[in-house]
């Protein structure tokens, strides 16, 4: 039933199966545009896109619980969106390079149609 309506021919078809990506890629990609998809974790990266920061400054500053920041800046750090140094008992977070940053902009631009 579907089949009769396909629009394209058979070389578009065959370019754009040979395009997407493997599941494996999928999957990695969803999970890493999971990072976006969390007002809090977008307030996180939105600071960190600022400045290098520790938990208790992230927490001060954007008036979250620690425990959520923590918790928020560990499923970052496993996403890859965040890096951290440590320095003596002081851990600083920041943006784990200059994409985070162009991904949060080019979605800022978007929603607000710039």
């Amino acid at each position: 039933m579907y089949n009769e309506c396909l629009a394209v021919d058979e070389k578009t078809q065959s370019d754009i199966l040979n395009y997407l990506p493997s599941q494996e890629v999928l999957e990695l990609l969803a999970g890493y545009f999971q990072a976006y998809s969390d007002p809090t974790r977008i307030k996180i990266l939105s600071a960190l896109s600022m400045s290098e920061l520790c938990v208790n400054d992230i927490s001060t500053l954007l008036n979250i619980n620690q425990t959520t920041v923590s918790h928020q800046l560990k499923l970052l750090k496993n996403l890859n969106v965040v890096k951290y140094k440590r320095d003596g008992k002081v851990i600083y977070y920041s943006l784990a390079n200059q994409n985070v940053n162009d991904i949060m902009l080019n979605g800022v631009n978007h929603v607000l149609k710039v």
